[in-house]
């Protein structure tokens, strides 16, 4: 398994369960208990999520008497997102192409013209 920041991102983020538990910590700290709640699954399987989840560096957990609550950790998706990004101006830049491309010919312009 890859161990740089990026490909663990991914990794875990390609779950759909880790993306929602992800989305709920959003809104605020959760216990693991809290987390599991809208899952048909088990708190074991709920913990492995998080194992994943806590190795990517996207939640961290701390700890209140007996509960340790979870907290979304952002600085990882903020990587990915900036990774995205370097893309972004390509495929801007290609479908604005692509809209010029159609628009002429709509206009029924020929290419040698």
């Amino acid at each position: 398994m890859p161990d740089d920041q990026l490909s663990l991102t991914f990794a875990a983020l390609a779950d759909p369960t880790r993306r929602a538990i992800l989305a709920r910590l959003a809104d605020g700290d959760a216990t693991v208990n809290e987390l599991a709640e809208p899952f048909d699954m088990s708190l074991q399987a709920v913990s492995k999520h998080l194992k994943v989840l806590e190795r990517a560096g996207l939640i961290s957990r701390g700890r209140e008497a007996q509960w340790r609550p979870c907290r979304l950790e952002t600085e990882p998706l903020e990587s990915a997102s900036a990774w995205i990004d370097r893309y972004r101006d390509r495929w801007t830049d290609r479908f604005e192409r692509l809209d010029q491309e159609i628009k002429r010919i709509q206009r029924g312009e020929d290419d040698h013209e």
